[in-house]
């Protein structure tokens, strides 16, 4: 792989990011609709209807399981193209699903379909680049991704009150052509033929037992699932809770993209500091105000009501600006040893978290009806879980690279 250490231009960043940013823009443009796409299919549990956000999720996880082995046999620009291709087919079935059984497969294939350009975005990183400056690099294409989540309800509700929920499908499809285009044209391939690995019936097996052997791979991939299985919880459920519980329908959107500002900006900060204190150092430091943060909300609001909203978001706030320090940082301590085997790393890596989160965010999203209270709840308990993974898991000395 390559190990080049070169300040990266404005385009490799923002393609990358338009890479991860399709993701975003498939779960948080429909948020607003929600309500809406239920009463099409004539599901109206607004517990229910979480699925159509936390199912993507399982699609993202399964998805890269395939791709990320195969990416490293034929390279990482046919595996993004066949991914836009299944995303294209499962957008088709969201549109005319009849139930929400069906809308659940099709966002599943969207999810699927997502994973690809998804993980090569983080292979193509890994390719070229290692260390703390992997991280700068991901910090700052994290950031661009944020972007996404800021506009993107607010976007999609001003298409939905338009032209209706099914414009929204059509839009991601739009955007998804777009980025596709740009990639074929501008990036290339970055797995060199040399270190393409052979196709066989074992090639995952054989990733998989190159992956366990790396300690700080397998913490750091549980520790980035329990933070976002218990981030899953918010996203799921934030349209109930700002729309349902709070009755704020109306600026919702802009709730969920001023939340989405502070951690873009705590991205962005990360990007820049992490060459002066080093990856582990910041996201420790983020992980344990990230756990003091939640206990103290499940404390002082023990057996109360609701907080006022002035209360819950900078509470909110405080908790989503500790991930910008949290999220790259984990996944590029993770992918730090392994990139000799950088796509099946990232599948690995991207799937094991995911299948933590799924539960986590399943479970504790049912109890978030009338009180954001177990949100917090959920949000400490992990934290404090991942604290004592990464206190397991410190190292006396600098690792070597592949």
């Amino acid at each position: 792989m390559q190990k080049e250490n070169q300040k990266p231009n404005f385009e490799f960043i923002a393609l990358m990011a338009a890479l991860m940013s399709i993701v975003a823009l498939a779960i948080d443009a429909i948020l607003p609709a929600i309500s809406n796409i239920g009463v099409a299919i004539n599901s109206l549990d607004s517990t229910d209807n979480q699925m159509l956000v936390t199912m993507i999720f399982l699609g993202l996880g399964l998805g890269q399981l395939f791709f990320g082995p195969l990416s490293d046999c034929y390279g990482r620009k046919p595996i993004v193209y066949a991914g836009f291709g299944l995303f294209l087919i499962g957008s088709v079935i969201c549109l005319f699903a009849p139930s929400l059984v069906v809308m659940i497969v099709g966002r599943i294939l969207q999810g699927i379909g997502l994973s690809a350009p998804r993980t090569m975005a983080i292979s193509i990183i890994r390719d070229t680049y290692v260390g703390d400056y992997m991280a700068k690099v991901m910090s700052f294409v994290v950031a661009f991704f944020i972007l996404v989540p800021v506009v993107a309800p607010a976007i999609g509700k001003v298409i939905l009150d338009a032209f209706g929920w099914q414009a929204i499908f059509y839009t991601q499809l739009i955007f998804a052509l777009i980025v596709a285009v740009w990639f074929w044209k501008r990036q290339p391939e970055t797995l060199h033929p040399e270190y393409k690995i052979p196709f066989s019936s074992h090639v995952f097996i054989d990733g998989l037992k190159e992956f366990m052997k790396y300690r700080e791979t397998v913490a750091f991939t549980i520790i980035s699932g329990l933070v976002t299985g218990a981030f899953l919880v918010y996203l799921s459920s934030a349209q109930h809770i700002f729309e349902d519980i709070y009755s704020l329908k109306d600026v919702f959107p802009y709730i969920f993209a001023g939340l989405a500002v502070s951690i873009g900006l705590s991205t962005f900060l990360n990007g820049t500091l992490v060459m002066r204190f080093g990856m582990r150092k910041l996201s420790w430091m983020a992980t344990l105000a990230f756990t003091i943060i939640g206990l103290m909300y499940s404390i002082f609001f023990l057996n109360s009501p609701n907080p006022s909203i002035f209360v819950l978001v900078p509470f909110l706030s405080a908790q989503f600006f500790c991930l910008g320090f949290m999220w790259g940082n984990f996944r590029s301590i993770a992918m730090e040893p392994i990139g000799h085997i950088a796509g099946i790393g990232a599948a690995i890596n991207g799937c094991v978290s995911t299948i933590v989160a799924i539960p986590i965010a399943t479970f504790i999203g049912e109890f978030v009806e009338h009180s954001v209270w177990p949100l917090f709840v959920g949000l400490g308990i992990c934290g404090l879980l991942s604290l004592i993974i990464f206190m397991m898991v410190k190292r006396p000395k600098r690792l070597v690279t592949a």
